[in-house]
C-alpha cells in the first residue's frame, strides 16, 4: 500500500514522479525495440535463408579434371544419399538479356522441367505463363523485375547474347539468339527476380558449347544446418572426382556480417534499457530524501530495517515490471503486424521505407525467437530489481533520530 501511494505524483512530488514516468516508458520502450529489432533481423535471416537456399541449394557439386558427362547418374546417386531431397544437374553461363526497350546482364541456367518445377522458389511462384512443355518448348522462364525492366510478358521475345559462341578463324564470336518468354517467376528477393534466366538443359548445352555435360549438379537437402553430415556420403556416392562447396561457404561473408550486425544492435539498445534503470536508481534517491520524516515516523513506530527495504524496493522494481510487461506488450504487437505499420508510414511519409532493390526482399518480415524474448523480458526484469536496490538499502540505514530531520 505504502510502495503504490507513493508512486502517486502529489504537487509537491510532481518532479519525482516525472523521473518515474520517463523511467517507466525508457524501460517500456527499451525492451518493445530489443523485442521488435530482434524479430525483424530473425525474420530477415530466415527469409533470405530460405530465398537463398530455395534458389541455389544447400551443396553443389562441380567435377575435377574430366568434365561431367555421366551427370544423370552421379545425380540419380546422390539423390539416393539419406537426408538429400533433390540432385539437380544444371548448365549455367553469364549473358545479355535484351529486348526492344532494355538490357540487362543476367545469369542463365538450364534445368529440365522436372527439375526446375521441383525447386521450392520456382514452381509454386509462376506468375504468368506456364511450364508446361517448357523441354520441348524452347522458351525461357524470367524473374518478374526482369521482365518489367525489359516491359515483356509470356508469350514475348527476347534477345540473349552470350560472349562466347562459335569459333572461327576470325576468332569467337557473340552467339545471339531470340528466345520467347515462356513463364515469368516471383521468388521476393529483387537480386534473384531481376538477374535469373532459366532455360531448358539441352537448349542451355547447346547454348553455352556443353557437348553432353553439365556445369555442376545442385544438392538440396532436408536440414541445411545440418549440411557437414552429408558431404562425406555424397563423396562416396558420387564415384568420381567432384568439389563440393556448401551454402555455408558461398554466403559466409554475408550471413556473418548479419550475425555481427545483429550482436551489435542488441548490445546498443540494452543501453536504453539501463539508462532508464539509472532513471529508477535517481528518482529513487530523491524519494528517499523526500520521504525522510515518513520513514522516521515508521522507524519510531516499529517498522524494521528489512520494511522500510521492501517499501523503496517495491517502490522502484514496479516501474520497471510494469514498463516491462507493456514493452513486451507493444513489441509483440508491433511484430505481429509490421508489415502493416511498414506500409502505413510510408503511405504517411509518402516514402518507401523497406526498398527491395537495397533490402533484397519485397516485404518486412518479422520473426519472435521465445528464446530471446524471454531473455530480453528476464534481462528487463533483474535490471529492475537490481536499480531499486542502493535507494532501499539506504532508505532501510537511516537512523529514526536523523530520518525525522529530513523536511
Amino acid at each position: 500500500m505504502l510502495s503504490l501511494r507513493y508512486l502517486r505524483a502529489r504537487r509537491k512530488e510532481g518532479f519525482i514522479s516525472v523521473i518515474a514516468g520517463f523511467s517507466f516508458l525508457g524501460i517500456m520502450l527499451g525492451v518493445a525495440t530489443l523485442i521488435i529489432v530482434m524479430a525483424v533481423m530473425n525474420g530477415f535471416r530466415t527469409e533470405l535463408l530460405s530465398k537463398i537456399l530455395g534458389l541455389n541449394g544447400h551443396m553443389l557439386v562441380q567435377p575435377i579434371d574430366t568434365p561431367l558427362t555421366d551427370y544423370d547418374a552421379v545425380a540419380k546417386r546422390i539423390a539416393g544419399v539419406p537426408g538429400v531431397k533433390l540432385a539437380v544437374p544444371l548448365v549455367e553461363g553469364q549473358a545479355l538479356a535484351s529486348s526492344a526497350y532494355g538490357a540487362s546482364g543476367v545469369l542463365v541456367r538450364g534445368l529440365s522441367e522436372a527439375d526446375l518445377r521441383a525447386l521450392p522458389s520456382i514452381g509454386s511462384n509462376i506468375r504468368m505463363g506456364t511450364l508446361e512443355g517448357f523441354d520441348t518448348g524452347a522458351g525461357l522462364a524470367i524473374g518478374k523485375r526482369l521482365a518489367d525492366q525489359l516491359s515483356v510478358r509470356a508469350g514475348d521475345n527476347i534477345t540473349l547474347v552470350a560472349p562466347r559462341g562459335a569459333v572461327t578463324p576470325m576468332g569467337t564470336t557473340p552467339r545471339i539468339k531470340v528466345y520467347k518468354v515462356a513463364a515469368v517467376f516471383e521468388i521476393g528477393m529483387s537480386e534473384y527476380d531481376s538477374a535469373f534466366v532459366f532455360m531448358p538443359l539441352s537448349e542451355a548445352q547447346a547454348y553455352f558449347n556443353k557437348d553432353g555435360d553439365v556445369t555442376a549438379i545442385e544438392v538440396y537437402t532436408d536440414n541445411p544446418d545440418k549440411i557437414a553430415q552429408y558431404r562425406t556420403e555424397i563423396d562416396k556416392a558420387a564415384q568420381r572426382p567432384i568439389y563440393v562447396i556448401d551454402w555455408r561457404q558461398r554466403n559466409a561473408t554475408f550471413f556473418n556480417a548479419l550475425q555481427v550486425e545483429r550482436n551489435v544492435m542488441f548490445l546498443i539498445l540494452t543501453l536504453i534499457v539501463v539508462v532508464a534503470a539509472f532513471n529508477i536508481v535517481s528518482g529513487l534517491n530523491m524519494l528517499v530524501k523526500d520521504k525522510g520524516r515518513d520513514i522516521g515516523i515508521l522507524r519510531t513506530m516499529g517498522a524494521t530495517r528489512g520494511s522500510i527495504m521492501r517499501i523503496f524496493l517495491v517502490t522502484g522494481a514496479s516501474i520497471g515490471v510494469f514498463g516491462t510487461l507493456a514493452g513486451f506488450l507493444l513489441g509483440l504487437v508491433v511484430c505481429l503486424n509490421i508489415e502493416e505499420i511498414r506500409q502505413f508510414i510510408s503511405w504517411l511519409t509518402a516514402t518507401e521505407l523497406f526498398s527491395p532493390e537495397l533490402y533484397y526482399l519485397s516485404r518486412l518480415p518479422a520473426e519472435m525467437n521465445a528464446g530471446e524474448t524471454l531473455s530480453v523480458v528476464v534481462m528487463a526484469l533483474v535490471l529492475s530489481f537490481l536499480a531499486p536496490l542502493y535507494p532501499s538499502w539506504r532508505a532501510a540505514r537511516l537512523d529514526p533520530v536523523e530520518a525525522l530531520r529530513y523536511e
